[in-house]
């Protein structure tokens, strides 16, 4: 492999297209004037071979490449080198098959650094490894053999001669790619420290946890179902209870009604009497009215007869005793003339003795009438307090109070009776819901029971109808562990590919209320069909990274996904009413199926399908490209 040509633009001193060709295969020399940029051509193969060390080019950074500096309107360098490969024995690894290979380098001020292989976008370590399988790598110090530096190499020591032999012969270039790998393999060694640690100490703990819970839980499960069993003998036992009260219940309504009856028939009797006491006190009532006008008449009549009687005896007895004062003074005065009058002394004498004996007779009178008067008060005083007679402790009043009494008792503890049973009643009312309730929950049990029963039954019958061999049993669980193996294995591919199509998922929030998710249309890889699954490394190829873009379905939309949807990577929005695409004319297409034949030229975007709203963004995406049967015919 040899360069074939060079084509220069922007690059240092070469502000325009300049193409070198005529490069012979074994030996060439540059030859030119002071400044007309001989060392430039070097600088622009070793730039396309893809050197780190500038100085080696005369520059301090890539920017200095570019004419003037991009100053003079000029703003990218591009170099391309063809390589005559003809040769196959010593062609690159995977271009064996090309006669040219075509690797350009493109630098943009303040922009990217980008390769292409053969037209297509390529990185930077694939070019490395191409031109280190046929033995050049422009990094290695001893490549560019400078002026004055003949002497150096002369003087080399045995290791440095080794390491240019090593890169003259290409293994050099194997001893990078295993220090490279051993490096990579030292990070990945330390990722790997790094994913044992998290098992360790977060992941397998977390397993061990969640085991534990997932044991918690069954038991809980377990725990509960006995729960429920457990309930249910709770409830058929509060049944047994709530019957039993029931009857308890009716029981004591049924001894507290004849109770009330027993009462109500004590009260009608009690009411009889009252009714018997209170005939009785008018009856009485009446007879004291009428009795105590005749008596009191009559024993007023007596009094005052008596009275008059005592007034007038007593009038006498006044006159009897001044009389008988005038006498004894009369008797004084005449005791002087006693012996004259003697006669009439005795005379006086038997006057007087006869009456101290009417005296006599007219006090004892007195005394007779005086205890007959207080008799007579005294049976008086009796009839005004009611009584029948003086002798009696109660009056007809303080017996009908008694009676009285006794009935408001009986009322009183008639009316309590009453509030009993009112309450009796209303326990009993609630007693009679509290017993329908449980006798519906006690037929739900009894019918999941039987419904249970019937299960449990059919299950025995099933079990006895299996034929169980301990062998067949074996093989099945042996048979089971393989399944499940396989399973877990599905499972982990399953997750694999999951991580790897994990740039394909699109989510997003809602960046407004009632948002319209249909205006988000998704992913182009997810909207889209190959016809043909022959052309689909191909079309990956054609669409790059367009294929993981967003379709939307204007820019307000996607506006609103960038400020408010809340994306959790970098996406790329295409908006339908606003994208532009650069098909393939029709004319362009035609000449191409006649320039290698119809059969051997598609259009990408007629390989694929999707729905005819997505137009303009499948265009944009496939419609400027062509999909090629072979690389002949792609040239």
């Amino acid at each position: 492999m040899y360069i074939k040509e060079i084509c220069l633009e922007g690059f240092k001193s070469y502000a325009t297209r300049t193409v070198v060709r005529g490069f012979d295969p074994y030996f060439n020399a540059i030859t030119g004037l002071n400044g007309s940029g001989k060392s430039n051509i070097l600088d622009s193969i070793c730039f396309v071979l893809g050197i780190t060390n500038l100085h080696q080019v005369r520059a301090s950074n890539l920017q200095e490449l570019v004419y003037k500096q991009g100053q003079a309107g000029v703003t990218k360098a591009t170099v391309s080198v063809v390589f005559d490969n003809s040769d196959r024995s010593r062609s690159p690894l995977g271009y064996e098959d090309s006669p040219e290979i075509t690797v350009t380098r493109q630098i943009v001020v303040g922009g990217r650094n980008k390769y292409w292989i053969n037209g297509h976008l390529a990185q930077p370590s694939r070019v490395q490894n191409l031109f280190h399988s046929v033995q050049l790598n422009v990094n290695n110090p001893h490549f560019l053999i400078m002026q004055g530096r003949i002497t150096k190499v002369l003087n080399m020591k045995p290791p440095e001669i080794l390491s240019m032999l090593e890169e003259a012969s290409g293994t050099r270039m194997y001893e990078t790619k295993k220090e490279a790998a051993l490096k990579t393999l030292e990070k990945k060694q330390i990722k790997v420290d790094e994913i044992d640690k998290l098992l360790d100490q977060e992941i397998l703990p977390a397993l061990e946890k969640l085991r534990k819970e997932r044991m918690q839980f069954m038991q809980w499960a377990t725990g509960n179902a006995e729960l429920d069993r457990l309930s249910r003998f709770c409830i058929a036992y509060e049944f047994v209870q709530a019957d039993n009260i029931r009857k308890n219940a009716v029981r004591e309504v049924e001894f507290t009604r004849k109770k009330i009856l027993d009462i109500e028939l004590a009260v009608g009797k009690m009411e009889e009497v009252v009714q018997e006491k209170e005939k009785l006190v008018s009856e009485l009532t009446a007879q004291k009215e009428t009795s105590m006008g005749g008596d009191i008449k009559l024993l007023s009549d007596k009094v005052d007869s008596l009275s008059r009687n005592l007034v007038k005896e007593t009038s006498v007895l006044k006159i009897q005793e001044d009389n008988m004062a005038t006498e004894k003074a009369n008797e004084a005065k005449i005791g002087k003339s006693l012996d004259e009058s003697r006669q009439d002394v005795k005379d006086l004498d038997l006057s007087v003795k006869n009456a101290e004996d009417g005296a006599s007779s007219l006090k004892t009178t007195f005394q007779e009438l005086s205890a007959k008067l207080d008799e007579h008060e005294k049976d008086y005083q009796g009839v005004l307090a009611g009584k029948a007679n003086g002798n009696e402790e109660k009056c007809l009043e303080d017996q009908l109070d008694d009676a009285k009494r006794n009935v408001g008792k009986a009322e009183t503890e008639l009316k309590q009776l009453q509030t009993k049973i009112n309450h009796c009643e209303r326990e009993l009312g609630e007693k009679r819901s509290q017993l329908a309730s449980t006798r519906e929950k006690a037929l739900a049990v009894e019918n999941e029971l039987n419904a249970m029963r019937k299960d449990v039954s059919k299950i025995k019958i099933q079990m006895g109808s299996i034929q169980y061999e301990e062998e067949t049993m074996e093989t099945l669980q042996k048979e089971l562990a393989a399944e499940s193996e396989m399973v877990q294995k599905f499972k982990d591919e399953r997750h694999v590919l999951s991580s790897e199509l994990a740039h394909l998922e699109f989510t997003y929030n809602a960046p407004e209320r009632d948002f319209d998710k249909s205006k988000v249309k998704g992913v182009v890889a997810k909207l889209m069909k190959m016809k043909d699954t022959s052309a689909a490394v191909a079309l990956e190829v054609a669409a790059g990274s367009k294929l993981f873009n967003v379709i939307v379905d204007t820019e307000k939309t996607g506006k609103q996904l960038l400020e408010n949807g809340g994306l959790r990577k970098r996406v790329t929005i295409i908006p339908l009413n606003k994208i532009q695409s650069h098909s393939i004319s029709p004319r362009v297409q035609i000449a191409a199926e006649k320039l290698v034949g119809k059969g051997n030229v598609d259009v990408a975007l007629s390989l694929v399908a999707y729905d005819e709203e997505l137009n303009s963004a499948m265009a944009f995406v496939f419609g400027s490209t062509f999909v090629c049967t072979t690389t002949d015919a792609a040239k």
